[in-house]
Protein backbone atom coordinates (compact mmCIF):
# COMPACT_ATOMS: atom_id res chain seq x y z
CA UNK A 1 0.00 0.00 0.00
CA UNK A 2 1.21 3.49 -0.79
CA UNK A 3 1.84 5.95 2.00
CA UNK A 4 2.06 9.10 -0.10
CA UNK A 5 -1.69 9.72 -0.16
CA UNK A 6 -2.29 8.60 -3.74
CA UNK A 7 -4.17 5.48 -2.68
CA UNK A 8 -6.70 7.60 -0.75
CA UNK A 9 -7.04 9.93 -3.73
CA UNK A 10 -7.63 6.97 -6.07
CA UNK A 11 -10.23 5.54 -3.67
CA UNK A 12 -12.00 8.91 -3.51
CA UNK A 13 -11.93 9.22 -7.32
CA UNK A 14 -13.30 5.68 -7.64
CA UNK A 15 -16.09 6.50 -5.18
CA UNK A 16 -16.95 9.63 -7.17
CA UNK A 17 -16.96 7.59 -10.41
CA UNK A 18 -19.27 5.05 -8.79
CA UNK A 19 -21.56 7.80 -7.55
CA UNK A 20 -21.50 9.42 -10.99
CA UNK A 21 -22.36 6.08 -12.57
CA UNK A 22 -25.39 5.77 -10.27
CA UNK A 23 -26.48 9.29 -11.19
CA UNK A 24 -25.94 8.52 -14.87
CA UNK A 25 -28.34 5.57 -14.89
CA UNK A 26 -31.65 7.05 -15.77
CA UNK A 27 -34.25 4.94 -17.50
CA UNK A 28 -36.63 7.20 -19.36
CA UNK A 29 -38.12 4.99 -22.02
CA UNK A 30 -40.45 2.09 -21.21
CA UNK A 31 -38.40 -0.29 -23.34
CA UNK A 32 -35.79 -0.91 -20.65
CA UNK A 33 -36.08 -1.30 -16.92
CA UNK A 34 -33.35 -1.55 -14.28
CA UNK A 35 -32.44 -5.01 -13.06
CA UNK A 36 -31.55 -5.92 -9.46
CA UNK A 37 -28.24 -4.05 -9.65
CA UNK A 38 -29.85 -0.93 -11.13
CA UNK A 39 -28.44 -1.46 -14.62
CA UNK A 40 -30.98 -0.85 -17.41
CA UNK A 41 -32.13 -4.11 -18.94
CA UNK A 42 -34.27 -4.61 -22.00
CA UNK A 43 -37.67 -6.07 -21.20
CA UNK A 44 -39.06 -6.20 -24.73
CA UNK A 45 -37.70 -7.00 -28.16
CA UNK A 46 -38.39 -3.48 -29.41
CA UNK A 47 -35.32 -1.45 -30.29
CA UNK A 48 -34.33 1.32 -27.87
CA UNK A 49 -34.88 4.93 -28.81
CA UNK A 50 -31.15 5.74 -28.71
CA UNK A 51 -28.27 3.39 -29.49
CA UNK A 52 -25.28 4.01 -27.25
CA UNK A 53 -22.86 1.39 -28.55
CA UNK A 54 -22.47 -1.13 -31.33
CA UNK A 55 -21.37 -4.70 -30.94
CA UNK A 56 -18.35 -5.98 -32.76
CA UNK A 57 -19.31 -8.59 -35.38
CA UNK A 58 -18.65 -12.20 -34.48
CA UNK A 59 -15.17 -13.10 -35.64
CA UNK A 60 -14.21 -9.43 -35.52
CA UNK A 61 -11.34 -10.01 -33.09
CA UNK A 62 -7.70 -9.95 -34.04
CA UNK A 63 -6.56 -12.68 -36.41
CA UNK A 64 -3.19 -12.86 -34.64
CA UNK A 65 -1.95 -12.20 -31.12
CA UNK A 66 -2.07 -8.67 -29.74
CA UNK A 67 1.73 -8.44 -29.48
CA UNK A 68 2.11 -9.04 -33.24
CA UNK A 69 2.54 -6.00 -35.52
CA UNK A 70 -0.62 -4.48 -36.99
CA UNK A 71 -0.31 -6.03 -40.49
CA UNK A 72 0.07 -9.50 -38.98
CA UNK A 73 -3.05 -9.00 -36.87
CA UNK A 74 -5.14 -8.15 -39.94
CA UNK A 75 -3.68 -10.63 -42.45
CA UNK A 76 -7.05 -11.93 -43.79
CA UNK A 77 -8.28 -8.54 -44.97
CA UNK A 78 -4.80 -7.63 -46.24
CA UNK A 79 -4.70 -10.86 -48.25
CA UNK A 80 -8.07 -10.15 -49.88
CA UNK A 81 -7.22 -6.50 -50.55
CA UNK A 82 -3.80 -7.48 -51.92
CA UNK A 83 -5.36 -9.97 -54.33
CA UNK A 84 -7.93 -7.39 -55.45
CA UNK A 85 -5.09 -4.91 -56.02
CA UNK A 86 -3.19 -7.48 -58.10
CA UNK A 87 -6.37 -8.15 -60.09
CA UNK A 88 -6.85 -4.44 -60.74
CA UNK A 89 -3.23 -4.12 -61.83
CA UNK A 90 -3.59 -7.06 -64.22
CA UNK A 91 -6.80 -5.52 -65.59
CA UNK A 92 -5.01 -2.18 -66.06
CA UNK A 93 -2.31 -3.99 -68.04
CA UNK A 94 -5.01 -4.92 -70.57
CA UNK A 95 -5.56 -8.53 -69.52
CA UNK A 96 -9.20 -7.99 -68.61
CA UNK A 97 -10.41 -11.56 -68.18
CA UNK A 98 -7.53 -12.73 -65.98
CA UNK A 99 -7.66 -9.59 -63.83
CA UNK A 100 -11.37 -9.86 -63.15
CA UNK A 101 -11.01 -13.58 -62.41
CA UNK A 102 -8.38 -12.71 -59.80
CA UNK A 103 -10.72 -10.10 -58.26
CA UNK A 104 -13.61 -12.57 -58.13
CA UNK A 105 -11.31 -15.23 -56.72
CA UNK A 106 -10.15 -12.81 -54.01
CA UNK A 107 -13.75 -12.25 -52.90
CA UNK A 108 -14.38 -16.00 -52.92
CA UNK A 109 -11.23 -16.45 -50.84
CA UNK A 110 -12.60 -13.84 -48.40
CA UNK A 111 -15.81 -15.87 -48.09
CA UNK A 112 -13.81 -19.05 -47.40
CA UNK A 113 -11.62 -17.29 -44.82
CA UNK A 114 -14.70 -15.88 -43.09
CA UNK A 115 -16.23 -19.36 -43.00
CA UNK A 116 -13.16 -21.24 -41.74
CA UNK A 117 -11.38 -18.87 -39.36
CA UNK A 118 -12.81 -17.96 -35.95
CA UNK A 119 -11.22 -14.47 -35.97
CA UNK A 120 -10.63 -12.62 -39.23
CA UNK A 121 -10.10 -9.08 -37.98
CA UNK A 122 -11.50 -6.34 -40.18
CA UNK A 123 -12.72 -8.87 -42.75
CA UNK A 124 -15.67 -9.34 -40.39
CA UNK A 125 -18.18 -6.61 -41.17
CA UNK A 126 -21.56 -8.08 -40.26
CA UNK A 127 -22.62 -11.49 -39.03
CA UNK A 128 -20.76 -14.53 -40.33
CA UNK A 129 -23.66 -15.57 -42.57
CA UNK A 130 -24.05 -12.09 -44.08
CA UNK A 131 -20.32 -11.76 -44.77
CA UNK A 132 -20.07 -15.20 -46.36
CA UNK A 133 -23.16 -14.61 -48.50
CA UNK A 134 -21.99 -11.15 -49.60
CA UNK A 135 -18.40 -12.11 -50.41
CA UNK A 136 -19.52 -15.36 -52.05
CA UNK A 137 -22.28 -13.91 -54.23
CA UNK A 138 -20.21 -10.93 -55.37
CA UNK A 139 -17.18 -13.12 -56.07
CA UNK A 140 -19.27 -15.66 -58.00
CA UNK A 141 -20.98 -12.94 -60.06
CA UNK A 142 -17.64 -11.32 -60.94
CA UNK A 143 -16.16 -14.70 -61.96
CA UNK A 144 -19.21 -15.58 -64.09
CA UNK A 145 -19.22 -12.18 -65.78
CA UNK A 146 -15.50 -12.51 -66.50
CA UNK A 147 -16.09 -15.91 -68.07
CA UNK A 148 -18.96 -14.53 -70.22
CA UNK A 149 -17.10 -11.39 -71.35
CA UNK A 150 -16.83 -10.77 -75.09
CA UNK A 151 -15.01 -11.49 -77.38
CA UNK A 152 -14.68 -15.28 -77.24
CA UNK A 153 -16.54 -16.00 -74.00
CA UNK A 154 -15.39 -19.07 -72.10
CA UNK A 155 -18.90 -19.57 -70.71
CA UNK A 156 -21.79 -19.39 -73.13
CA UNK A 157 -25.29 -18.89 -71.77
CA UNK A 158 -27.76 -20.16 -74.43
CA UNK A 159 -30.67 -17.84 -73.60
CA UNK A 160 -28.55 -14.70 -73.23
CA UNK A 161 -28.38 -13.98 -76.99
CA UNK A 162 -32.14 -14.46 -77.36
CA UNK A 163 -32.84 -12.22 -74.39
CA UNK A 164 -30.62 -9.52 -75.86
CA UNK A 165 -32.37 -9.70 -79.22
CA UNK A 166 -35.76 -9.61 -77.49
CA UNK A 167 -34.91 -6.40 -75.66
CA UNK A 168 -33.36 -4.71 -78.70
CA UNK A 169 -36.10 -5.70 -81.21
CA UNK A 170 -39.03 -4.69 -78.97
Amino acid sequence: MRTDGTAEAEDAAGAQDAAGADDEIEVRDPVSAPDVDGVPRRTTRRFPLFTRDTARPEGGGRAAAGDAPAPARQWPVLLVLGLVGVGLLITALDVFRVGTLVIGGALLAGAVLRWLLPSVGMLAVRSRFTDIATYGVLGLVIVLLALMAQPDPLLKVPFLKDALHFTVDS
